[in-house]
């Protein structure tokens, strides 16, 4: 008889511990909602965070002292507008203007190369050289930035450092100090749009070997040019384009600058 009562017990307990670990459909897909709910969305790589060290473009604008007479407009309040600035051909002589006027993004161009076995070394976006001395070879490092608006402006400038943060510092200041203003339309013959979406016409622009031909294309065509490219006529602006592309198209550096070039030339006939 204890035997019977210890089995009918121990049977009445693992059905008390199953009733309490089952769980109903509704249940379920509750806890799974929950579950993704709480995963953190996937973040892109190439999105640049900012440091906790590096100040915002506000506590920049805040901090700076003007010491040009345009600094010093900028800065007053009476000048509100790049495009006053741009159209009348003034200098730019303190990145903080820019600052102030436009809310920029910036990228850097893929000039250098890792190193890697026979020089199969990937991209990137520092360029190292060394100088001999005395004391043994001392590094520097070079790199190219883009900075623009994605709304008609656009600056390119080169930076040159013993390390590769004030390199890539002094490359944003200068493409600051050399910004531009652009023109945007809808010029593809099968695209009767009301966007600023391409080129206005056909423009080829050159630097060294390099030529590069930007054709204007149709809405929805995507940036048909070389990944570097995309960098720069994403930050201009452009949505649309057609390229091509002659040279040695292989030096960064110079299809680039074509490309900067180029997209120059599409204020040829408002300067008339």
């Amino acid at each position: 008889m204890t035997e019977e009562k210890i089995n009918k017990e121990a049977i009445e307990e693992s059905k008390e511990v199953v009733e309490e670990k089952v769980e109903t459909p509704e249940e379920v897909v509750e806890e799974t909602q929950e579950e993704v709910k709480e995963e953190p969305k996937k973040e892109n790589p190439r999105d640049r965070k900012r440091r906790s060290f590096e100040p915002t473009r506000e506590e920049i604008v805040a901090a700076w002292t003007p010491k040009t007479k345009l600094g010093q407009q900028t800065k007053d309040g009476k000048i509100k507008s790049i495009d006053e600035i741009l159209d009348n051909n003034q200098k730019i002589l303190e990145s903080q203007i820019v600052d102030a006027l436009v809310n920029l993004k910036s990228d850097l161009i893929s000039i250098g190369q890792a190193k890697g076995k026979f020089g199969g070394g990937k991209r990137r976006a520092w360029r190292q050289t060394q100088r001999k001395t005395r004391e043994g070879n001392v590094p520097t490092f070079s790199t190219l930035a883009v900075i623009g608006d994605e709304n008609g402006h656009i600056g390119i400038g080169g930076g040159k450092a013993m390390e590769t943060l004030p390199a890539r510092d002094k490359a944003i200041r200068k493409a600051k100090i050399n910004i531009q203003k652009i023109t945007r339309d809808c010029a593809g013959f099968d695209c009767s749009c009301d966007d600023a979406h391409t080129v206005p016409f056909e423009v080829t622009g050159k630097c060294g070997s390099v030529r590069v031909t930007l054709i204007p294309a149709a809405q929805g065509t995507g940036l048909v040019v070389a990944n570097e490219l995309k960098k720069v006529l994403k930050l201009a602006g452009i949505k649309d384009v057609h390229s091509k592309v002659f040279g040695r198209s292989r030096t960064t550096f110079n299809l680039v600058k074509a490309c900067i070039a180029a997209l120059e030339k599409t204020n040829a006939r408002n300067k008339k």
